[in-house]
């Protein structure tokens, strides 16, 4: 069984996650952790979880200072599952956000594994001072700012000794929207709509009538168009034409954007149906199904815990995932797989009317969890259980494949 310092053992995202999914009261918790950190400045693990529950009471700005407090005292932290009896996985971690990093605690959650999270420094020249562990995973999702950690990262990892999940860091930094475009372009039995990233300069052409096709000839009205390093839909936006563009461009201080074809995926029902699918060494795994009358589908805002029929939609597709979706869309799954070449990532996908999966978004740190009401959903927690189970197996091969190496 691993041991945890005291200063290094948090709560971690898991469960102070649970408990504010599920409404209970925080201000106990914010209380303890604050009462903590004034009694002792230095508890970097009280500030580390503060640093969690901030951000999720809504307060990025003060969990941003919180976690840098945290940091600057150690940049590793632990959190235990279960009993602690099974292997101990280190995730190499960059300071952010929910959406900076692989949520590898959710993935942990009903195992025995140790969670060490290790962050890496941006100036660091060595992973000499990784914490013990049985195996690891780089955790950094694609992103603007990441871009200098893991090019980093991709000259430090050919030292690390043996294999490491997703230790690819050129891979992950390639899954820009515009990069996941192009590199899924032609694969059979797939749409990605191709992807351009434009500043303002090259926009305000357009917006004052310039044809798209100065851009990119598979451009055509109406648009998607969304702030670089977006997500979530923050600043998503369907434009119709060059009117609306300038518009857009008057409203906003945004300095660059990704433009995109808009797809129609409306079902029979007229409904958007949008589904988040994660591949575990190369395996398709179901995360949720949200069904919405508006084409920005997002789970939180599409009625799914007040609408039965659309729960209904969605236990279907989970039930029959196996033998419907992942079938239907087997090889689109397997070439998918080849590009990417990655041991863990997710996308967030459709099918067209003529049967192909339309592709939003591919990435590392989509969330994955089981936090949603069994009451509600009871069909989640056994497909989760799945994927969490096979999660942790791949962990386990891996740390049993070092322990035989070495």
């Amino acid at each position: 069984m691993a041991e945890i310092p005291p200063e290094a053992r948090i709560l971690g995202l898991s469960r102070i996650a649970h408990q504010a999914y599920a409404g209970a009261e925080l201000q106990p918790l914010f209380d303890t952790l604050s009462a903590r950190v004034t009694a002792d400045p230095r508890d970097a693990a009280a500030l580390f979880d503060l640093a969690t529950l901030l951000h999720i009471a809504g307060n990025p700005e003060g969990a941003a200072q919180a976690r840098a407090a945290a940091l600057q005292l150690r940049r590793s932290f632990a959190v235990r599952h279960g009993d602690g009896s099974g292997p101990c996985l280190l995730a190499l971690m960059t300071p952010g956000d929910f959406m900076a990093n692989t949520p590898v605690d959710f993935l942990l959650e009903g195992s025995n594994v140790t969670l060490w999270l290790h962050h890496v420094d941006p100036v660091a020249e060595t992973l000499a001072d990784l914490p013990p562990h049985d195996a690891a995973i780089l955790a950094i999702g694609e992103a603007p700012g990441h871009r200098e950690i893991l090019a980093r990262l991709e000259r430090l990892l050919p030292d690390y000794p043996g294999r490491m999940l997703n230790g690819a860091p050129a891979r992950i930094a390639a899954l820009t929207r515009d990069g996941v475009a192009a590199m899924l372009a032609d694969l059979p039995g797939v749409l990605c709509p191709p992807t351009v990233r434009a500043g303002r300069d090259a926009l305000a052409p357009i917006a004052a009538g310039a044809p798209l096709s100065g851009l990119h000839p598979g451009l055509t009205w109406p648009l998607v168009v969304r702030p670089l390093g977006s997500h979530a839909g923050a600043g998503l936006e369907k434009i119709l034409d060059a009117l609306h563009l300038a518009d857009l461009l008057a409203e906003t201080e945004t300095a660059a954007f990704f433009l995109a074809p808009f797809v129609d995926y409306r079902g029979r029902d007229g409904l958007f149906a949008k589904a988040r699918v994660v591949l575990i060494d190369g395996k398709p795994y179901p995360s949720h199904y949200a069904l919405s009358s508006d084409w920005i589908v997002h789970y939180l805002s599409a009625g799914m815990a007040e609408e039965p029929a659309k729960r209904a939609a969605e236990q279907a597709w989970f039930e029959s995932f196996d033998d419907g979706f992942a079938r239907r869309h087997a090889a689109a799954f397997a070439a998918m797989q080849e590009r990417i070449g990655l041991d863990y990532w997710g996308l967030d996908c459709a099918e067209t009317t003529d049967g192909r999966l339309l592709v939003f978004e591919v990435d590392t740190a989509l969330i994955v969890h089981d936090m949603d009401d069994p009451q509600v959903f009871p069909y989640k927690p056994p497909a989760m259980r799945r994927l969490f189970q096979d999660f942790v197996s791949l962990v386990a091969t891996l740390s049993s494949d070092r322990r035989t190496t070495a």
